[in-house]
Order: C-alpha cells, then sequence, then structure tokens
C-alpha cells in the first residue's frame, strides 16, 4: 500500500520567499513490515548480491567470540513480545509466560558468544531505481544496497556502513542464502525485513542551518502563531512549529536535507578529495514520533508510537533514537563515505 504525508500545515515559503531556494526533494521510504525478495527494494531484506562476490564482513571483528546476542534470540523475542501484546490476558496476569520470560530475557542478556570467522554484515537497505527514479547512483547503476557491521564502532559509536552500487542485470547468478553474524553487539542494529513505499517530498534545512538572521525572523513568526496561556475558555490552538512541522521529513528517506538536533552543524568533506559531501541516507528509528504531523495517512488511526506500530517497523535504534544520516562525495562515488548521528 503507498503512504502518502499528508500536505504540510501551510506554505512556509509565502511567509519566507527566500526559504524556496533552499528546498530539496527526499524521497520517504515508508518501511512496512513484509517478507521482500532480493528483487524488491527494501529494510533488512535479502540483497542481490552476485554468488561469486565475497559477502563482506568487518574486520574489526574477527575473533572467536564476541559480547553480544544471538539475532536468532532477538528475532523470537519479538515475536514473542508481538504475540504477547496482542493476546487477551486477565487484569493483573503476566504478560508472558515463565517460558516465554526465560526467551525474552537471553536475547538481552549480552554475553560471549562463538563466531567462526570475521562477522559477515548485516542487509539494512536496498534500493532499485525501478522503485525510485530519483536514485542518486553512478552512471550504468541501477541499485543501491547499504550492509552495516551489527556492533558500534568507536569512532562514531554506530554501525560502520557499506555501500555498494549495482547494474542489477549484471547479477545472473545471484547468491542464494547470504551468510549471518552468530553474534550482534546490539539488537538495536538488526532490521525486520519491510518493503518499502517509497514517497517524494520537500525539504527545508533545519534552523540550525539557516542563516541567522532568517532562523531569528521564523522564530519569532513562530511565537507569534503560539497564542500562549490565554486562559481555559480559549479554544485549542494547533501551534506550527517550524523544525518539526516544515523543514526536515522524520524516518528513513533518500537525500533531502540533514536532520540536526542535539549538535550544530559541523563542515563535513569527502574524506579523500576534500569535496562537500552531500546527504545520501538516513537511517530513522521511527516514522514519526509525538508530533504526528508526518504520519501518514493510511496511518491515522494509529495514535500512539509503539514498537509493534508502523511508526517502528524497523525495529532499528540509532544512539538515544537519534538516526544515522551516510553523506556521499559530490565529487566521486567511489571515494569513501561519511557517517554522523543526529
Amino acid at each position: 500500500m503507498a503512504r502518502t504525508t499528508p500536505p504540510r500545515p501551510l506554505d512556509i515559503t509565502a511567509p519566507f520567499p527566500e526559504l524556496a531556494a533552499l528546498a530539496r526533494s527526499a524521497v520517504r521510504l515508508h518501511p512496512r513490515p513484509d517478507s521482500p525478495t532480493a528483487g524488491d527494494s527494501s529494510v533488512g531484506g535479502p540483497l542481490l548480491w552476485p554468488a561469486g562476490e565475497p559477502w563482506p564482513t568487518c574486520p574489526d571483528h574477527d575473533a572467536p567470540t564476541h559480547r553480544g546476542v544471538a539475532p536468532d534470540d532477538v528475532r523470537q523475542r519479538r515475536r514473542i513480545l508481538a504475540d504477547a501484546w496482542t493476546r487477551p490476558r486477565a487484569e493483573g496476569a503476566d504478560l508472558l509466560t515463565p517460558d516465554e520470560r526465560e526467551i525474552v530475557d537471553r536475547a538481552v542478556d549480552e554475553r560471549p558468544l562463538p563466531q567462526d570467522g570475521p562477522v559477515p554484515l548485516i542487509p539494512v537497505l536496498q534500493v532499485y531505481a525501478a522503485d525510485v527514479p530519483a536514485l542518486p547512483r553512478p552512471a550504468g547503476t541501477d541499485l543501491l544496497q547499504v550492509l552495516w557491521c551489527p556492533f558500534d564502532h568507536d569512532e562514531d559509536y554506530m554501525p560502520a556502513s557499506e555501500l555498494y552500487w549495482r547494474a542489477s542485470a549484471d547479477v545472473t547468478d545471484p547468491l542464494v542464502v547470504a551468510p549471518g553474524p552468530s553474534v550482534i553487539g546490539n539488537s538495536d542494529y538488526l532490521p525486520e525485513p519491510c518493503l518499502l513505499h517509497p514517497e517524494t517530498v520537500t525539504e527545508y534545512p533545519a534552523p540550525h542551518e539557516l542563516p541567522e538572521e532568517l532562523a531569528d525572523r521564523i522564530h519569532a513568526w513562530e511565537e507569534e502563531q503560539d497564542p500562549g496561556d490565554e486562559g481555559d475558555e480559549e479554544e485549542d490552538v494547533e501551534v506550527v512549529d517550524y523544525q518539526y512541522d516544515l523543514s526536515v521529513a522524520p524516518g528513513c528517506k533518500l537525500g533531502g536535507h540533514a536532520p540536526w538536533s542535539f549538535s550544530d552543524p559541523f563542515p563535513m568533506s569527502c574524506p579523500e578529495c576534500g569535496s562537500d559531501v552531500r546527504p545520501l541516507v538516513t537511517v530513522d528509528g521511527a516514522e514519526w514520533d509525538g508530533n504526528t504531523s508526518w504520519r501518514p495517512l493510511e496511518d491515522a488511526d494509529y495514535d500512539g508510537l509503539h514498537f509493534l506500530g508502523p511508526a517502528c517497523a524497523t525495529q532499528l535504534t540509532i544512539g538515544r533514537s537519534y538516526n544515522m544520516q551516510i553523506y556521499v562525495c559530490e565529487a566521486s562515488y567511489d571515494h569513501p563515505h561519511v557517517q554522523n548521528m543526529q
């Protein structure tokens, strides 16, 4: 089913026409639980991978044991909890049976577990240009694949990711079963298989990236929209917030603007040539939060934020419910990418 972002509460370029030149298109990916195949655009699904090409592994995790949890335990825990929350139970009764509780607790009990060889990377994202014609890509390719190591890496306390662009027609002998890790460092880095429902939206820079004078005027405009405490007899007025309603879309997406949040913008450049970099992929664990203005129309009946719901379909969490952005060099797709947490 397609997903449709509601129209923005207002056209912000009317009171601030200078924002029009700063608009960018972003593709909200709208992942939803399903059973994707290697021929689908997906989060956490199988990749179209040549059988003769080695599966990537993490060179930083090649010890015989690692402290973490087993992926199979994590998936079983999710299934048990999903079933438990939807089945009827008597008032005061435990959510889980004793056997279920043992499995659920084991899935979060980090302990040394064996790993045969270096840790295989986990498929995170696959996007076909047939589904997203605007997919940024090198000439001659039509497929983007993102994998990552399911452990924190000290340099940024995020999974270390790798990008692959392919011409899907060249994969004539695809891999049938991909290797997977027997231990992962963080259950939040194991995505649930989801199909994508891409949708193009328009974004404007976060307030942190605007010229200071313009950001100040937008803030003053926001203050004018907020009636404040006018007494109990005043009707509730929905206040429009530039940052959360009008600028950067939440959720997994391609392109668009950076969702600067807990830190101010800082210069980023290609580590190989020094050229500017631009956002390619944003991995976000939630498609909307307490502010539901970005909630798709098709999900309007869902009014909560819960691990069972569409807002958190991927089961991913970056940091303390932040997101991970991957930037690519504007001069060459062959140059190393840059990661940032926001």
